[in-house]
């Protein structure tokens, strides 16, 4: 039987290094972020071609002479020195544990000077052992990491490929010089720099010399606060004509923090929903400002996590304010007709619905009666439902400015192939998809009809009798409340036989047997989801369809109504709706200067 033991403090640093040093760019990480603590503006980071030895050299404050031995002690930090102080931390560092863990899987080489010194420190360390001399070197600190992991061989078994590893390096810094536009970052490799920032403060500068000078017309600013709550989000989102292959471009900081936070990625995906294409995803760079006493970084050894005390609040708020810098602000400022000329011939009994771009009645079985006029609708923007996180509409505010009248600087070209509306706005050509331009619109109406619980409802007189299983009306008398909340009042004949009593107005033009498959689909699934499901099906169903031939007035007003959408990129399904062409563009095909 083996005997309890103390383990050697060589042995606790290695495995609490196992926890924070995972590779090269964790040892990046923990260095850099030091360098911000002590005030840096200034960061070089040269790497070496298999990334086991490293150099991170900084302008910031330095390291007191008679305190740099125990910098490299475990537990060791000069950022909090009470318990109370881990509910108030504003450095990116506090655990004490990052140096300790270092040194004991690498040779680390210091030299540092503070400003009151004219001669600086130089301190060695290896398996745990620290010496130190005088040095003469510049204010600030270079940390020189050789042979990383070379009493761990198992640990450097595990490492990628140079090129992976560098990568890793390479994001890692992309997203602190993204939280950091203040200073300058350069990573040196093989005699190039494949990460360089200068450092101006100007985040969208920063974005460009990352990634290059065409992202910036892509963005849309997020700036939104709440004095209330002290909540401050600052950033950049893409817009839903840019989109990014994988979550890599997603960059969440709290207070400057590179976090993995679910609540904030749960929330972009949600304000992003229904706007872009499946396997797609946008390009974020967003930063919440919150004070420490509301959030608890001290989670993860690598403080990566982070937990909040009002997760919901956190999701309401970066909702709101990614679609604030999504919306459109340009709001009509007269309401519609509620009667407007219909593009076909409709049955004397049907009662006009509230788009002028509606489809014929299809089903001449069926006789409509309206039950009310449809008013005109509110826009609101709601998101779907969430499992982990109760979103309360009424809560949040977008922060959207309204302006009094929409101008039309747009002029009418054409149609093309019965399906794409061409027209001119300022200096641009643009082709819309008419269908989901309108999917869009109406889209957005129904959803604040469904909020004012407003949904309204044709009364059939006389309709078909529809044969089902016996599975299939089990299903929709379980769900029958839910239906009469999208304006749906089905009832039961016999036990394989339906009879729809009502239909929403705006779908009143399709078959009820077309309506009752749609129905069913979407109550087999997943029923956290309904809504929107139902409202997707009910918006793509009342839109013009392609191939429909639309008069030039028809297809002005298809135009208005869809420039006053919140969201005018993309229909429901992630489908894009206007694509533009610019003058440069144009000329430059034809080899003309512009």
């Amino acid at each position: 039987m083996k005997r309890i033991q103390q383990l050697s403090r060589q042995l606790i640093n290695q495995i609490a290094a196992g926890e924070v040093i995972e590779r090269p760019a964790s040892v990046v990480k923990e260095l850099v972020e030091n360098s911000i603590d002590a005030g840096a503006t200034r960061i070089e980071i040269e790497v070496s071609k298999d990334c086991l030895s490293l150099r991170v050299a900084d302008n910031g404050a330095g390291i007191h002479p008679d305190d740099i031995e125990l910098a490299f002690s475990k537990h060791a930090t000069s950022k909090i020195s009470t318990a109370d102080d881990l509910f108030d931390i504003h450095t990116m560092g506090f655990r004490g544990e990052a140096l300790a863990s270092i040194i004991s899987i690498a040779k680390v080489v210091c030299t540092t000077r503070t400003k009151d010194f004219e001669t600086g420190t130089r301190v060695e360390c290896e398996e745990s052992n620290v010496k130190s001399s005088p040095a003469a070197c510049a204010i600030g600190t270079t940390m020189e990491v050789n042979d990383l992991f070379y009493n761990t061989p198992v640990r450097q078994k595990f490492l990628k490929s140079e090129k992976v590893e560098l990568s890793y390096i390479s994001e890692a810094l992309q997203s602190i010089a993204i939280a950091h536009p203040e200073i300058a970052i350069t990573l040196i490799y093989d005699g190039k720099t494949p990460v360089k920032t200068s450092g101006s403060g100007d985040l969208l500068c920063v974005l460009t010399e990352i990634y290059s000078n065409s992202i910036a017309g892509e963005l849309k600013k997020i700036n939104k606060q709440d004095e209330l709550s002290h909540l401050h989000a600052t950033g950049f989102c893409s817009t839903p004509d840019f989109t990014r292959s994988s979550k890599k471009s997603v960059y969440v900081f709290v207070n400057n923090r590179v976090v993995k936070c679910p609540v904030i990625l749960k929330a972009i995906d949600t304000a992003y929903k229904n706007m872009l294409p499946a396997g797609k995803y946008p390009f974020v760079c967003l930063n919440l400002s919150i004070p420490a006493k509301d959030v608890d970084v001290n989670v993860h050894p690598t403080k990566k996590e982070v937990r909040y005390q009002n997760p919901n609040q956190i999701f309401n708020f970066i909702y709101s304010s990614i679609l604030g810098a999504l919306a459109d602000i340009k709001v009509p400022q007269k309401e519609e007709p509620d009667i407007v000329i219909p593009f076909g011939n409709y049955n004397t009994l049907q009662t006009t619905t509230q788009d002028g771009v509606s489809q014929d009645k299809e089903d001449d079985d069926t006789v409509y009666v309206s039950s009310q006029k449809f008013e005109e609708i509110q826009e609101t923007n709601t998101p779907p439902a969430s499992r982990q996180f109760e979103l309360n509409i009424k809560q949040i505010d977008l922060d959207i400015p309204k302006i009094a009248q929409v101008e039309e600087t747009f002029n009418i070209i054409g149609q093309y192939q019965n399906t794409y509306i061409i027209f001119e706005e300022d200096t641009e050509l643009k082709i819309v998809d008419q269908h989901i331009a309108d999917e869009r619109y109406i889209f957005e109406k129904l959803q604040a009809n469904l909020k004012k619980e407003d949904i309204h409802s044709q009364l059939l007189l006389i309709s078909d009798v529809l044969q089902l299983e016996a599975a299939d009306i089990e299903l929709i008398q379980e769900n029958s409340e839910k239906l009469k909340h999208f304006g749906y009042e089905i009832q039961k004949v016999s036990d394989t036989e339906i009879i729809f009593k009502k239909v929403p107005q705006v779908i009143s033009h399709i078959k009820v047997k077309d309506i009752l498959s749609d129905i069913l689909e979407n109550l087999h699934g997943d029923l956290n989801n309904l809504e929107e499901k139902m409202l997707v099906t009910m918006s793509c169903k009342a839109a013009v369809k392609a191939g429909t031939e639309l008069n030039h007035w028809q297809m002005e007003e298809l135009i208005k109504k869809w420039k006053t959408t919140k969201l005018p990129y993309t229909c429901p399904h992630g489908r894009p709706i206007v694509h533009s062409f610019s003058e440069k563009e144009i000329a430059s095909f034809f080899h003309r200067n512009v």
